[in-house]
Formats: structure tokens, C-alpha cells, sequence
């Protein structure tokens, strides 16, 4: 291809003796000696070449510049296809590009770094620039205050903060374009007197003659050193008496210390001290004993409160009071062991609710969480909640302890369910497997359960945790069913492994109406039919007796006790005589 006209061609200079120009180089797909040729020429100027050009990534072309300020510079590239020009026109002095500054340093104190450095061309007026960088990523750039100033200062910096910083020049007068950044200078601030309060909490256990109290410490976001912390100060006194304070220092890779006191109030102060101050106390104020035994047996009466664990930590609630100036919880990243690391966390006074996290919480462990309300730096126990990251299903089964047969029911008793913090879940209800050992289950008030192995079973849910007796129903006499009772939480339930088996008696009222419609009829006709004749002039006789028949039934024809029936009142179909005696009785 025919070469195109040169792009970005301009010319500066560094030290005000010599031109440099730079343009960029485009491909022409010709090579050797086709490639492409360029010139470099000066209108005014006699000398067709100024110099000979390089290309590398971009094509530049240096000459002494003489006397000469005003240039007028054409570039030519041609090769055997075609030619192009490009042309720049520039004073001299307006188009000064400085080096870099060099031989940079500091000189620095709790909030202020000063940078100072040289550069060559020192008959030249230099503008220069610094960029700061903070430790949070930011860069900052400062601007010095007076041309051919060699100096900056940065202020409102970190105690004890290291910052990187790097500085660039340009003409005073007529600038051009910045210099290129000197080496990047990296510096710490010096200390200064920590700024900010520790966050402090205490741990309190009554003793024969007063009370131990563990004390825990730690920096918050608000707090800081500015500066390496070498010790930390714990001073306490009593409030009522103002005895003389006592103290006691400790090395920074501590962060807890146990102290004794006795049963009056005690202002307790904690302090951070780094090589150059100490920090602003932090205070608590412990109440005396009577108060405290009054807050203690409160404490066993709090009902524990349960709490839900969810996808970031577990959520607690609780009731705000107007009085409190904050809120702390506080809690046992591993409540099995002891040290347990209890911990703690702020709230304000506008808070009522709470999402705890930890990288220590996991699924299946109880914890605890007491929450304080606080005023003038005094805690009181306000609630109890206990709650699990994530329930798990319970480690044991009940154990069944007594077995109630009837012919159509089985009425199971179990021990009381043991809820003691190891359990790896709120133990909810109950649940009670039946089926028979043949066919499936479809018992009256059920529902239905399939195993793994696609077997069914009868499933009844129990919601009370504290039901330990259970009774199910609608069972067939002489049958064998296999039963079982688990626990669950809000975990679930172990898989169902072991049954106990049972078998359901036959029905004794069957057995009686069975009696009753089959045996008496039975031994009746036999006894009937051994006294037939007896029966027989019972029931039906030859002749049969005339105070037991129906005729003889009016009240008022009666002769002592027997009856009488008046011939002409009862018109006989016919008349049999016995005999004449009788006759002639009547």
C-alpha cells in the first residue's frame, strides 16, 4: 500500500538544546528496500535532512536546536507506491517537556509528610505535582503553591500510616505536557496519642468474699492506635469510699484479665498505650453485690427465649426501653469449652433487633445470647435467648418404657426427653410410626410416611414436646404391627432404623356375642329338647288351663281366687263335660 500520512507527529524538547520529534508508523505491507523512507526538513533551513529517524514502537527523530526558536518541521514518508507529509510549526520554548524529578525524599510527622527533590534544567521555571496514594487505594494529588518550589507538604495524614508518593513537573510559564513520575517514594508517618475509646465488657462470678470479674477488651472500627500499642493500663476503685485506685498493666498481645473485688461498687477504667500516650478510658461500673445478687437470681428466672438461626447468623429480638443509652449482647463462640471466648457486640439506642454472626457458629451447637441494657456505663440483664445456626436432627430416640395392648388400640409411654444444651436441636413433638407387618397402612387419622425402600407406614404427629404418652387407635384384633416413636426438631428426625413389634389380642366382645347368638341358643334347644314333654305341657298342653287363658281375663267375675266365665257372655262353639261330677259342680 501507499504510505499514509504520519500520525501524532509533534516535537518537544528537554533541556532546551535539542528537538526530539515522534510520530507513529503505519504499515505499508513493503519491506527492504521498499519499505517505507521518511525525512525530516525545515522550511527556512538549506539542510534537507535534520536528522535521520528511528522507528521502534513509534518513529522519533532528534537535532540540536542551535539558535533557532521558531521551527517550521515537515516529516516525509514515501515509499515506491506514493508520499505523504506531515507538518509542525511550534516555538521552541512552548514546547518544553522537563525529565523527571529525581533524588526524591521526606521528611515526615504524625500528619504531615513533606516531599523534596531535584531535577535537571535548573535555568528552567518548573510547576510541579505530587500524587499521594492512601492505604484505602485513593489517590490524592497536590499541586506546589510556588513555581520552581522543590518541595510539597501533604497534611492531614494518618498517625502511624505508610502512604506512597510520587511527584511530576511541567513549565511554569508555557506548559506543555507533565514529565514523566519519578520513582515511587514509600514513607510512614510517625505515631501519635491513640484517638478513640476500647470497647470493653466484664464477665461476673460471686465468690466467698466478693466477686471475680474476667475483663475483656478489644478495638472497634473507631478506634485507633496511630501507632504500634505496647501495653494496655486496667486501674480500678471503689465509688463509695474513693479509696486509693489500684492498677495493673499488661503486654499488647493480651486482651482479657480476671480481677477480684469485693462486694462494694467499683469503677473499672482500661486504656491502650502505644510509644507516644495513652488512649481515652474506657469505663464500667460494676454495682455492689446486694444489687448484683438481686440481678443474679433474675437472671434464673428469665425464661430463655428461642431464637432462629438464618443464612447470615442467627436473628435476635428484643424489647427497647427508653431509659438505656445502648444495648450489648453477648455470647460464647464454643459453649462447650472453657475459655469459652465470650464475646460481645454494641448496639444504639434506637435498636431492637439484631442479626449475630460468627465464623465459629455452626449448625447442631446451642448458644447462648444475654442482652444488657445500659446507662452511665452500668449493664443490666434484660433477656435470655438461646437458638442454633442451623437445628440438627435429635442424636437419640425416646425410649419406650411401657406398652399398652387392647384388641384394636396400643397405648405407648416413654421417658421425658432430655433438653439439655448438648441436644443439636429444639426438640419440637413426636412423631409415631405404626404399619402392620402384611399389607399397608390406612388407619383412621393418619398420615401417610414411605420409607426409602417404598414401604408405608401410618405417621402421627405429636406437637407437644412435653406428651410422653400416646395412644393409637383403629388397630385390627389378633395382628402384628411393628411401631416406632421419634423425636424431632426443627432439624427433622434421624431415619427410622429399629421398630418394636406387637401383637394385638383377639376381641373378647366378639367372643361374648359369638357366645350369645350361637352357644345359649344352642344349649336352649338342647334343654328343650331333653324336656320336650315337660315343654310341651307347658307351653302347649291338651287341656289347656282356664286361669291361663286369654278368655278369663275380666277382673270382676272372680270367686276367691278363681276366675269365672259366664256361659251366656262366652257363646261356645261347643260343650265337652269332663265328666258328670264335675258337672254337676258347676
Amino acid at each position: 500500500e501507499p504510505p499514509d500520512t504520519p500520525k501524532d507527529f509533534s516535537c518537544q524538547t528537554q533541556d532546551m538544546k535539542r528537538v526530539t520529534c515522534t510520530w507513529r508508523e503505519e504499515d505499508t505491507y513493503l519491506y527492504g528496500k521498499n519499505s517505507p523512507q521518511y525525512t525530516l526538513s525545515e522550511t527556512s533551513s538549506q539542510k534537507m535532512a535534520l536528522c535521520e529517524a528511528s522507528c521502534s514502537e513509534q518513529c522519533s527523530c532528534s537535532w540540536d536546536i542551535g539558535q533557532q526558536w521558531i521551527w517550521n518541521v515537515t516529516v516525509t514518508v514515501e515509499n515506491p507506491l506514493g508520499k505523504k507529509t506531515a507538518t509542525d510549526v511550534f516555538d521552541i520554548n512552548h514546547r518544553m517537556y522537563p525529565t523527571a524529578p529525581f533524588q526524591v525524599w521526606e521528611d515526615c510527622t504524625d500528619t504531615e509528610i513533606t516531599l523534596h527533590w531535584n531535577y535537571e534544567n535548573n535555568e528552567i521555571e518548573l510547576f510541579c505535582q505530587t500524587e499521594v496514594l492512601q492505604p484505602d487505594g485513593k489517590v490524592e494529588l497536590h499541586n506546589s503553591s510556588v513555581a520552581d518550589s522543590r518541595r510539597v507538604t501533604v497534611r492531614g495524614l494518618q498517625p502511624y500510616t505508610e502512604y506512597t508518593a510520587r511527584v511530576r513537573c511541567g513549565a511554569a510559564k508555557h506548559f506543555w505536557r507533565w514529565s514523566d513520575w519519578s520513582q515511587p517514594l514509600t514513607t510512614r508517618t510517625k505515631e501519635g496519642t491513640p484517638s478513640g475509646k476500647l470497647d470493653i465488657w466484664r464477665e461476673i462470678t460471686p465468690v466467698l468474699g466478693g466477686r471475680n470479674v474476667t475483663l475483656f477488651w478489644k478495638q472497634t472500627p473507631s478506634f485507633q492506635a496511630n501507632g504500634k500499642i505496647t501495653s494496655y493500663e486496667v486501674t480500678w476503685e471503689k465509688i463509695e469510699d474513693g479509696s486509693k485506685p489500684e492498677s495493673i498493666s499488661f503486654s499488647s498481645v493480651y486482651n482479657s484479665t480476671r480481677i477480684f473485688i469485693d462486694n462494694h461498687s467499683y469503677r473499672i477504667n482500661i486504656m491502650a498505650k502505644n510509644n507516644v500516650n495513652f488512649s481515652l478510658p474506657s469505663v464500667l461500673i460494676i454495682s455492689r453485690a446486694t444489687d448484683d445478687s438481686k440481678s443474679i437470681f433474675s437472671t434464673e428466672e428469665l425464661k430463655e427465649g428461642q431464637v432462629n438461626g438464618t443464612d447470615d447468623g442467627i436473628f435476635i429480638s428484643w424489647e427497647p426501653r427508653s431509659i438505656y443509652d445502648s444495648y450489648i449482647i453477648d455470647w460464647c463462640n464454643f459453649p462447650r469449652l472453657q475459655p469459652c471466648d465470650l464475646q460481645w457486640k454494641r448496639f444504639g439506642p434506637n435498636t431492637s433487633s439484631a442479626v449475630i454472626s460468627s465464623a465459629a457458629f455452626v449448625p447442631g451447637v446451642r448458644y447462648k445470647f444475654c442482652i444488657y441494657g445500659s446507662v452511665a456505663n452500668r449493664a443490666s440483664l434484660l433477656e435470655k435467648k438461646i437458638g442454633y445456626l442451623r437445628e440438627l436432627p435429635p442424636c437419640l430416640d425416646p425410649v419406650v418404657r411401657k406398652v399398652d395392648l387392647t384388641y384394636n388400640s396400643v397405648t405407648l409411654s416413654w421417658d421425658s426427653y432430655l433438653t439439655n444444651e448438648s441436644e443439636p436441636g429444639f426438640v419440637r413433638g413426636y412423631h409415631v410410626y405404626v404399619s402392620p407387618i402384611q399389607g399397608n397402612c390406612n388407619l383412621k387419622g393418619s398420615k401417610k410416611h414411605i420409607l426409602s425402600d417404598e414401604s408405608e407406614l401410618c405417621k402421627y404427629t405429636i406437637e407437644n414436646p412435653e406428651e410422653k404418652r400416646y395412644t393409637v387407635k383403629h388397630l385390627m384384633p389378633n395382628t402384628k404391627y411393628k411401631i416406632v416413636v421419634k423425636a424431632f426438631t426443627g432439624g427433622g428426625e434421624t431415619p427410622i432404623v429399629n421398630f418394636r413389634y406387637i401383637d394385638t389380642p383377639y376381641n373378647s366382645n366378639m367372643m361374648y356375642f359369638v357366645f350369645l347368638l350361637v352357644i345359649v341358643p344352642t344349649l336352649v334347644a338342647a334343654i328343650c329338647y331333653w324336656k320336650m314333654k315337660w315343654v310341651k305341657e307347658c307351653c302347649c298342653p291338651v287341656i289347656p288351663s282356664p286361669n291361663k287363658s286369654k278368655v278369663l281375663s275380666f277382673n270382676e267375675f272372680k270367686i276367691d281366687s278363681e276366675k269365672v266365665l259366664k256361659i251366656n257372655d262366652c257363646p261356645p262353639d261347643m260343650l265337652a263335660m269332663d265328666s258328670n261330677a264335675e258337672a254337676h259342680k258347676l
